[in-house]
């Protein structure tokens, strides 16, 4: 006897557990929409914890821009077809805000200068654009900007952090930075930044730690760690060790994955339930069936079908090859549950430009989704290819968001406004 699949109903489900998805999945709640949320949440854990919004254009020229706005004004002069020409500008406002907020309610504050970008150090010793920053990150920005004396920390063992190299990076432009790398107290071997954060939740490990920098300090008025000063007690660590150390502290992003991504992750995977979403990470949409103006019926499960949801409509947000919302092979480029069309280069050969590390980047980073106004994915006809089907985020084309520095902006926005635009509907 073969048993019926279970089935849920929800008005909204939401494909994908990344930035946007997450996102959609908050916007949709704020409005009181039934949502069912589904996908792997891997991709949060490669999460610096920056969020962008516009910070590099044009990208071959690489210039770098103080106010995102005025960022985009420009960017669009030249790429209209860019998806932030769809948004209206009080709606990515909105948008920014209410997702940093939300963090902040829950122990994961943010800063953000409206009409600026703002300058972090990133692990290498580079210096980064970014629009809205982590207050752990944020006395950073200031000793960057003032050049103030300040003492950059690494810890034997740590993979992916090397406090030397930011000093020596940064010390043509700033005198007063200076550098250590001690043992981390009662460990040794390879360390990874999740292994000092749960050490840290013990007060015990915290005093240590700050008399085992203390030596170092000088006239240090700032003191950078990597990106480790908690996971689920984060706040209380941070000031904490700001205590004991008397100086102006903050973290600075190890390579991914990193704490930071958890950070994120732990937030979102903690408090959509209590918002009324019904989550279901680890779990992949494997199957759909249209319904018409009823909108469809998806099949969830890891590697086969378990469960059904009939939904109303929908929000794509799976974003792209590593998301696995898009797959490339030699016939060229598809996306991978709908099967939409994709806007890319005509010919495989034209993906990539001779050089590498072109300047320009490459034409394949821009491939994605066509949507009309209202964020619907558009059939090989260019019209909507569902009425009830929205995309969102990195998935969609005409933007290389790693080298513009608008990967966040680009998720928080255009999952605010595919939920407006299936709320105006009526779905």
């Amino acid at each position: 006897m073969i048993r019926a699949l279970p089935e849920i109903e929800s008005d909204l489900l939401v494909i994908g557990t990344g930035l946007a998805g997450i996102g959609a999945a908050l916007f949709a709640a704020d409005r009181g929409i039934p949502t069912t949320l589904v996908g792997m949440t891997g991709e949060l854990n490669f999460a610096s914890g920056l969020l962008d919004l516009m910070g590099i254009h044009p990208i071959a020229q690489w210039r770098c821009w103080n106010n995102p706005w005025a960022a985009i004004d420009a960017l669009l002069r030249d790429c209209p077809e860019h998806p932030y020409g769809l948004l209206d500008r009080s709606d990515m406002r909105t948008a920014f805000q209410r997702f940093t907020s939300f963090l902040g309610d829950h122990g994961l504050p943010y800063h953000l200068e409206p009409e600026a970008n703002q300058r972090v150090i990133t692990p290498v010793g580079t210096v980064k654009t970014t629009y809205a920053v982590p207050v752990s990150m944020l006395h950073g920005v200031a000793a960057l900007a003032q050049k103030a004396p300040c003492l950059m920390v690494g810890f034997t063992g740590l993979k992916g952090f090397s406090s030397r190299q930011i000093a020596e990076t940064l010390k043509d432009r700033w005198p007063a930075i200076g550098s250590c790398q001690i043992p981390f107290p009662g460990m040794s071997g390879e360390l990874y930044p999740e292994h000092l954060a749960q050490a840290l939740a013990a007060p015990t490990v915290r005093e240590q730690l700050a008399a085992a920098i203390r030596p170092h300090l000088g006239s240090s008025l700032y003191v950078g760690l990597p990106a480790m000063l908690g996971l689920y007690d984060h706040g209380l660590v941070f000031r904490e060790m700001q205590r004991l150390l008397e100086r102006k502290l903050f973290e600075i992003p190890t390579m991914p994955p990193g704490i930071t991504g958890l950070r994120l992750k732990s937030v979102f995977e903690n408090e959509l339930p209590r918002l009324g979403v019904a989550t279901h990470f680890q779990q992949k949409v494997l199957t759909f069936e249209p319904r018409g103006e009823d909108g469809f019926l998806f099949g969830v499960g890891t590697q086969r079908v378990e469960w059904r949801v009939r939904c109303r409509g929908a929000i794509l947000a799976g974003g792209r090859f590593f998301g696995r919302g898009l797959r490339a092979d030699r016939t060229g480029i598809r996306e991978t549950l709908f099967d939409l069309p994709v806007a890319q280069p005509a010919r495989r050969a034209d993906w990539h430009r001779s050089d590498l590390f072109d300047p320009a980047g490459h034409p394949v980073n821009r491939a994605g989704l066509e949507t009309d106004s209202r964020l619907r994915p558009l059939d090989r006809r260019g019209r909507p290819a569902y009425p009830n089907l929205y995309a969102a985020g990195s998935i969609l084309a005409h933007q290389d968001w790693t080298r513009m520095k608008c990967g966040a902006g680009l998720a928080i926005t255009t999952a605010y406004a595919a939920v407006k635009a299936l709320v105006g509907r009526g779905a």
